[in-house]
């Protein structure tokens, strides 16, 4: 099978190594051309210097993925694959759209009879090693094109890897999967910094992580990051206390708004990335107000 892939960066070009060591061919195409020629040289990669050169080298029916940032950037691509691929093509968008643009995306495609298909991609910096998480949305004809692929990926041929429904659903089961994501971290930093605040008990943080990673029902790849962190820094003295949102748990809490489903787990620890960022800080002014306008109680002001 030969493919190309658009965006090289962290996940894609990573994604490109797995993919060429598991035997398939990739085209490859990045904006920085410093990573084609890496790519090209460690991993017989073949190289495009532009998305239309890419294109040039598939032969029907062509498969182009692309993993680029969700917004603005995909869109030009997408505009520009519309006039570069013929009926009966797929085009792939791996990023974290939102899964209503993959419906829309989906639609506009297929009026020109181009496959779409919609791939959540789970995994991150360890996806090359431990293969890839992919939820994978469209038509059985857009799932049979690309499956050689997604069996590569994947971290077995036979498991971590589905095709979860129509086009929009992979890009949603994502989404739901971010938004779970954003509970577990939030419980067990909240948990951890509670073991932290009992100081009489002088709690070697690393040491329980480590321990709850064998055997205990809480043991998770997100423990065993944790159990890594802690072991390298268990104060983070140098850390800022800030935690950026990439977006997903936003659009979780809409859907959760939007279906009437109560999903307070999630939506809390959305907030709390909120609060992080100093998003909560008037509201916190304005309580110390109201409490010294009915109880007296001192403001601390700024020192």
């Amino acid at each position: 099978m030969r493919m190309a892939m658009i965006g090289l960066g962290r996940m894609g070009g990573n994604m490109v190594r797995r993919l060429c060591r598991g035997g398939i061919e990739v085209v490859g195409y990045n904006r920085s051309r410093e990573i084609v020629d890496t790519l090209a040289a460690e991993e017989g990669m073949l190289p495009a210097a532009s998305l239309a050169d890419a294109v040039g080298q598939l032969q029907a029916p062509r498969v182009v993925w692309l993993m680029l940032p969700a917004g603005a950037v995909t869109e030009q691509h997408l505009a520009e694959l519309l006039d570069l691929l013929e009926a009966g093509d797929l085009v792939v968008d791996g990023g974290n759209a939102n899964y209503h643009d993959s419906e829309r995306r989906a639609a506009l495609f297929a009026e020109h009879d181009i496959l779409f298909m919609d791939a959540g991609t789970s995994g991150g910096v360890w996806g090359l090693d431990n293969g890839y998480c992919l939820m994978v949305g469209g038509s059985d004809a857009a799932a049979a094109l690309i499956e050689p692929a997604l069996k590569v990926l994947a971290p077995a041929p036979d498991r971590g890897w589905a095709h979860v429904g129509p086009p929009g659903a992979g890009h949603f089961t994502k989404m739901i999967h971010n938004g779970i994501e954003y509970g577990m971290m939030q419980a067990m930093a909240e948990g951890f910094a509670l073991l932290a605040g009992k100081r009489e008990f002088d709690i070697d943080l690393a040491g329980v992580a480590e321990i709850w990673r064998h055997g205990s029902v809480v043991r998770s790849w997100l423990l065993d990051l944790t159990a890594q962190a802690l072991a390298r820094d268990q104060t983070m003295e140098d850390i800022a206390p800030v935690v950026a949102d990439s977006g997903e748990g936003r659009w979780t809490a809409v859907e959760s708004i939007d279906q009437g489903v109560p999903a307070p787990v999630i939506c809390q620890a959305l907030a709390a990335r909120f609060a992080s960022q100093g998003k909560a800080d008037f509201a916190n002014k304005l309580l110390a107000m109201m409490r010294k306008g009915f109880g007296g109680h001192a403001v601390v002001g700024k020192g």
